[in-house]
C-alpha cells in the first residue's frame, strides 16, 4: 500500500505546489507571521480534550490540502488512543492507511513522501519506539536541505508521537525523549500542554516549511478538557507563552509539566511567592527572549521536565539563561526533573517531579 500510494503522488507531482519553496529553517519569520494572522478560525468553540482536538486538527489538514497524508501503525481504525479515527472513512485508504510494524520505515517513506512534495503526517505509535527511526530523522530529514544546498527538501514532514508519563507505562511506554532530538540541527521539536494548545500548533507544524517532531503527552489525552475553536486556526512556533504573571521566580516547563507547575504555582502564592510561568511550547528553537526577559524580571529560574535530569533540555535552557542573565540571576537555576534511571512502573511516584517537588524547589530558590 505505501509504495503504491508513493508512485500515485509522484505522477500527480507536476500539478502540485512545492512546500516551502526555498526557505530553509532559517527564513521562518514570514511563515511565522503568516501562522499569527490565521488564529481563531471561523465558527465557534467547543469543549473537547486532547486527542480530539488532534484529530480535528488531522482533519483540517487533510481536508484543506489534497496532498497531505497521515499514515503509522494501526492508524486506519482510529490508533492505540483514537487520534485519527473516522479519518479514513472520511479521506480514504490512499491518503489515510496503515504501516509495517516497522518505524524506521514510516521514517523513511515518510522523508521520500514529503521529499515529492507532498505533506507527509507520520504516526510513531509511542515515543518510547522513536528510536529505530532514529537515522532516518537525524541523518536523513534534518539535513536533507543542508546537503543539497537548499536545492531540495523534505519540509513538508510532520512526526506525531505519543510522549510521557501516563500513570501506568513502565520503562517502554512513558519515555520523554524530546532532547534527543533538540541536539540536531533542522528538527523543530513541538510539545502542546493542552487541547487548544494542541490541535494550532499541529496544524502549524504541519504547515511549516521544515520538518517537526510533534510530541504529544498521552497522559493529556483524555484527562484535559478546554474550549478549542471549531474552526482552522494555527498557534505560532517557537514563540513561548507566559500562561501566569509573577514577581518572585519564573518557572519554564512544556507538555503534560505545566499542569503540575501551575499547582505548584498556586500552592506558593499562598506562602505569598508570586510566581511567572512559562510554556516553552517550541523547544527547537526556543524563544530565549521571552524567557530572558522574565528572568530578567525575577532573577531567579526553575525548570521542570519529566526526561531525566542530565542531559535533559533543561539543561539548554539554565545555561543559556546562565550566560544571558548572569549579572542579574539571584540564585542558582534550579532543575527539578526525572530522575537518572529507566522510568519505573511502581515507583512512578518516585520517579517524577511532582508538585511538593516543585514547591520545594521553589521555596528554596526564593530564599536563596
Amino acid at each position: 500500500m505505501a509504495m503504491k500510494v508513493l508512485r500515485e503522488v509522484g505522477r500527480k507531482r507536476s500539478g502540485a505546489a512545492g512546500i516551502g519553496g526555498s526557505r530553509g529553517f532559517a527564513d521562518c519569520a514570514a511563515a511565522a507571521m503568516g501562522v499569527a494572522e490565521r488564529r481563531e478560525g471561523g465558527g465557534g468553540t467547543k469543549a473537547v480534550n486532547l486527542f480530539t482536538a488532534v484529530n480535528q486538527a488531522l482533519h483540517i489538514a487533510l481536508d484543506t490540502d489534497p496532498r497531505s497524508y497521515v499514515f503509522g501503525e494501526d492508524v486506519g481504525f482510529g490508533g492505540v488512543f483514537r487520534c485519527t479515527t473516522g479519518l479514513a472513512d472520511r479521506f480514504g485508504k490512499n491518503r489515510v492507511f496503515n504501516t509495517p510494524l516497522c518505524e524506521q520505515g514510516i521514517a523513511g517513506f515518510a522523508i521520500g513522501l514529503a521529499a515529492m512534495g507532498n505533506r507527509a503526517i507520520a504516526e510513531i505509535q509511542f515515543a518510547d519506539y522513536i528510536f529505530p527511526a532514529f537515522d532516518q530523522l537525524v541523518n536523513e530529514a534534518a539535513k536533507f536541505r543542508y546537503r543539497s544546498g537548499n536545492e531540495f527538501n523534505c519540509g513538508g514532514l510532520t512526526i506525531r508521537s505519543p510522549y510521557g508519563a501516563v500513570g501506568h507505562g513502565g520503562h517502554y511506554h512513558s519515555q520523554s525523549p524530546e532532547a534527543f532530538f533538540c541536539h540536531v540541527p533542522g528538527l523543530k521539536v513541538v510539545i502542546p500542554r493542552s487541547p487548544r494548545e494542541a490541535k494550532g500548533l499541529l496544524l502549524a507544524s504541519i504547515r511549516d516549511p521544515n520538518p517537526v517532531i510533534f510530541f504529544e503527552p498521552k497522559w493529556l489525552y483524555r484527562l484535559s478538557v478546554e474550549e478549542v475553536p471549531e474552526g482552522d486556526y494555527m498557534l505560532p512556533l517557537s514563540q513561548a507563552e507566559v500562561i501566569r504573571k509573577g514577581s518572585d521566580i519564573t518557572l519554564i516547563g512544556w507538555g503534560a509539566q505545566l499542569a503540575v507547575l501551575e499547582q505548584a504555582c498556586e500552592d506558593a502564592a499562598k506562602d505569598g511567592i508570586s510566581c511567572e510561568l512559562i510554556d516553552l511550547r517550541t523547544l527547537i528553537p526556543w524563544d530565549k527572549e521571552t524567557v530572558e526577559a522574565s528572568v530578567s524580571k525575577t532573577g531567579k529560574l526553575l525548570i521542570s521536565h519529566e526526561a531525566p535530569i542530565t542531559g535533559g533540555f533543561g539543561a539548554e535552557i539554565a545555561a543559556s539563561i546562565a550566560e544571558r542573565c548572569f549579572l542579574r540571576l539571584e540564585a542558582p537555576v534550579a532543575r527539578v526533573c526525572g530522575l537518572d534511571t529507566p522510568f519505573p512502573l511502581v515507583y512512578e511516584p518516585f520517579y517524577m517531579p511532582t508538585k511538593n517537588k516543585i514547591l520545594d524547589a521553589i521555596k528554596a530558590t526564593v530564599n536563596y
